[in-house]
């Protein structure tokens, strides 16, 4: 079992990369019709510069960031059973808690603000965790890859299944229901011009009452349904952040050659398969089935190696210029990494859905940019102005107070 320790700088610094870079792709979500998320010309026609956002997203963060949170979030669990076990605490017992109250957390953000919540998620999947704490490191990383494989067996068959639907309802004298099941199917994948796209858009535009009835009326099932399609995924970047907090890797202990090779090698296997799946989706026109299966199933593969790839690139920058006071601003985000993700669906919501600004569907892909590079400047800059003062972020004090069931010091002593 890794030690306890009430703080790690290299956590701290990957969770803060991590918070900052899973808005990159966010953003899409926040701004633009849900399906976007999957395929930018269900925005409008992809220009040029959309279709560099896009490539950048695909390559660089898409499920990256996700993986990383994952990871550390597995790691963070081996931490604070530690901490409760020398205390003479149930170490089990804290995270079953702790996994409870992020849940309702997570609940009232899915519900209140962002259908695309992810503590809930991370929350049943680290019930299941709990069940491998003990597990050396390679038994860790063979079940981790046991259960990659198995996610991806799940979305390639749902892919698989779309690519029968589809030759099925094109076939010489197909059903008209079946045809017709596949276009309601298809439709909001492939443009703006959908019935479905269309009333996501007037929702959005519309008051806060109109959205929370709207995220209450899909939960719980569209939630389970993407639950089926990440759960797996998560538990195997959990397993997977375990076993490297018990090797040393994500505390930073390993050599800093040693980052830096693992770095080259896993983003030389990552990178030009995902090259070769952007041009494919690129030159095909962004249709929407091989755009949904690249996002959803083909690059899930060379995610894996990508993630561990950014982890090993930042831990070998950060040995380099540990000095540097954009790393104590990146680490101060980390620690308030819950504040931060919670901070930013708060402010995006604000920007562009009806009960703020208004400029859902407003905004092109290409357009994104500026606001996330605002809120990484809100971020970098609050974050350490605040642990002057305090001892942890605002939803952190609140996490613990709930999870102890009484009020946490936060201020910090004079």
């Amino acid at each position: 079992m890794a030690a306890a320790s009430p703080r790690i700088p290299a956590m701290d610094v990957l969770r803060g990369c991590a918070v900052t870079g899973i808005l990159w792709m966010n953003i899409t979500a926040f701004a633009l019709p849900q399906m976007a998320y999957f395929n930018p010309a269900v925005a409008g026609t992809p220009q040029t510069g959309d279709i560099l956002f896009w490539l950048s997203s695909f390559f660089f963060f898409d499920g990256k960031m996700r993986g990383l949170f994952a990871m550390l979030f597995g790691a963070s669990m081996l931490l604070l059973i530690d901490r409760e076990e020398m205390a003479g605490r149930s170490g089990r017992r804290a995270q079953v808690v702790r996994t409870a109250w992020l849940f309702l957390i997570g609940l009232a953000h899915h519900v209140l603000l962002w259908w695309g919540d992810i503590l809930m998620l991370y929350a049943i999947v680290g019930l299941a965790a709990l069940l491998f704490v003990r597990q050396e490191p390679m038994a860790l990383v063979k079940m981790a890859f046991l259960l990659f494989l198995l996610h991806f067996l799940l979305c390639a068959a749902f892919i698989g299944s779309l690519y029968a639907w589809s030759h099925a309802a094109a076939a010489p004298g197909a059903d008209a229901a079946l045809r017709d099941g596949f276009q309601a199917f298809i439709a909001p994948l492939s443009g703006p011009g959908s019935g479905a796209t269309q009333m996501e858009i007037a929702t959005y535009r519309g008051d806060i009452g109109g959205i929370v009835a709207y995220h209450l009326a899909g939960f719980p099932g569209e939630w389970f349904w993407s639950f089926s399609f990440t759960a797996l995924e998560a538990l195997g970047f959990m397993l997977l952040g375990m076993a490297m907090l018990k090797g040393g890797f994500l505390t930073g202990r390993w050599d800093a050659e040693h980052y830096r090779r693992t770095a080259r090698h896993c983003f030389l296997i990552g990178l030009p398969p995902m090259a070769a799946l952007a041009a494919w989706v690129v030159l095909g026109g962004f249709a929407p089935l091989p755009a949904l299966g690249s996002a959803l199933a083909w690059s899930f593969p060379f995610r894996i190696p990508l993630t561990v790839g950014w982890a090993a690139l930042i831990l070998w920058l950060l040995s380099r210029h540990a000095q540097r006071p954009i790393v104590d601003r990146i680490a101060a985000a980390g620690r308030m990494a819950l504040s931060n993700y919670l901070g930013t669906s708060l402010l995006m919501t604000a920007i562009f859905y009806g009960w703020g600004l208004g400029l859902f569907a407003e905004v092109r892909p290409a357009l994104l940019l500026p606001f996330v590079l605002g809120a990484w400047a809100i971020m970098l800059l609050w974050s350490p102005l605040w642990l002057a003062h305090f001892r942890m972020g605002p939803m952190e004090w609140v996490w613990r107070s709930l999870m102890h069931l009484q009020p946490q010091k936060i201020r910090k002593n004079n």
